[in-house]
C-alpha cells in the first residue's frame, strides 16, 4: 500500500510539472489524455493532415495553436461577414486562397470581440491568421499535428512540420536543379544569378535569384514554370548572413508573428556601403516568406513566396 501511495503520488508531481509549461491554469492533476484535451481549449481545428499535399500517409488532425485564451468564446463566423481590411489582407497575400472557415473570438468576462480567426487553404496546405477586432493584421498562428500539441517542439520525425528541426531537408543544391527548370531561367531571365532553392512538401520548387532586385521563382512538380514574385529588398547588395547576425528586435518580431517559424535564410542590404535593411526568408507551417527589415531591424513588408 506504501509502495502504491509512493507511485501515485510520483504521477501527481510528474503531471504537475507537465502542466507547469501550459500557460493556462488548472486546479487538479489530469490523466494524460485529459492534459491533451486541456491544451486544445486554446486550439481551433482545422483540418486534418490530408489538407497537405505529401504528407505521407498517416492521418492526423490539425490544429491552429493559441487561438484563443481559454474561457473565450469561439464563434463561427462566415466569410462575408469578416471585416473588409481582412477579405483585402488575405487577397493581397494569399492570392487564390480558399476559404475553410473563421472565428470571433470574445472576451470571457466583457464579451467584447476581442480577435479573429481565419483558416483559409493556400498552395495545398492549411494557414491560419489571426486578425485583431478591428480586422489588423496580429499574426500566423502555429499550427501543429494532434499528437504534437503538448510540449515545446510542435512536430515529430517524418510529420508535416519536422522540417523545424532545423535540418533544411528542403535545401536544393544549385548544382541539383531540374535541367528543364535551369533551361527555363537561363532562356527568360538570362541575367538572374540563382541564390538558394527550395523543394517543398508537394515537391514543387522555389529559386531565388538576383537581378538587381530579388525574385522568387517556382516550379511545379512537373517543373512548368507557376509564378515569379519579386522579393521586398529595394535596389541593393545582398550579402548572406546568419540568423544570429539579425537584430534582436528583428528575431523579437519574427518569434512574435511567426511562432515556431523556421529560419531559411537571410542577407544583409546594403546601398555605396550603408546598411539599408535585412531581407529574412522563412518557413512558418509549410509557407515560405520574404520580410523586408529597415537598418534598425523594423518590420517593412512581407511578401509571401509559397
Amino acid at each position: 500500500m506504501k509502495r502504491y501511495t509512493h507511485i501515485k503520488s510520483a504521477i501527481l508531481v510528474a503531471s504537475m510539472a507537465i502542466l507547469s509549461f501550459s500557460s493556462c491554469k488548472k486546479d487538479n492533476a489530469l490523466s494524460l489524455d485529459e492534459e491533451l484535451q486541456f491544451a486544445k481549449l486554446e486550439a481551433i481545428t482545422i483540418s486534418s493532415t490530408t489538407a497537405i499535399k505529401g504528407s505521407g500517409s498517416t492521418t492526423d488532425s490539425l490544429y491552429a495553436m493559441e487561438a484563443c485564451k481559454k474561457g473565450n468564446k469561439k464563434t463561427p463566423v462566415e466569410q462575408s461577414s469578416l471585416p473588409a481590411s481582412v477579405t483585402t489582407y488575405l487577397s493581397a497575400n494569399y492570392t487564390g486562397n480558399t476559404f475553410l472557415k473563421a472565428y470571433q473570438i470574445a472576451n470571457q468576462s466583457t464579451s467584447a470581440l476581442e480577435s479573429y480567426v481565419v483558416l483559409i487553404q493556400f498552395n495545398d496546405k492549411p494557414v491560419a491568421i489571426k486578425f485583431d477586432a478591428s480586422g489588423n493584421f496580429v499574426k500566423v498562428l502555429e499550427i501543429r499535428e494532434g499528437r504534437n500539441m503538448k510540449g515545446r517542439g510542435g512536430w515529430h520525425a517524418g510529420g508535416c512540420f519536422d522540417n523545424r528541426d532545423g535540418k533544411q531537408r528542403d535545401t536544393l543544391a544549385i548544382s541539383a536543379i531540374p535541367t528543364a527548370i535551369k533551361t527555363y531561367m537561363s532562356s527568360t531571365y538570362p541575367t538572374d544569378t540563382l541564390v538558394h532553392a527550395f523543394v517543398n512538401k508537394d515537391k514543387s520548387i522555389v529559386l531565388i535569384s538576383k537581378n538587381v532586385d530579388f525574385y522568387a521563382t517556382s516550379f511545379s512538380t512537373a517543373n512548368a514554370f507557376i509564378k515569379r514574385v519579386q522579393l521586398p529588398a529595394g535596389h541593393a547588395k545582398g550579402r548572406s548572413i546568419e540568423a544570429t547576425a539579425l537584430p534582436s528586435n528583428t528575431t523579437s518580431y519574427l518569434n512574435t508573428t511567426y511562432p515556431n517559424y523556421v529560419f531559411k535564410k537571410a542577407f544583409e542590404l546594403k546601398v555605396n556601403g550603408a546598411l539599408k535593411g535585412y531581407l529574412v526568408l522563412i518557413d512558418a507551417n509549410l509557407t515560405k516568406y520574404a520580410i523586408h527589415f529597415d537598418a534598425n531591424g523594423q518590420f517593412v513588408k512581407v511578401v509571401t513566396i509559397r
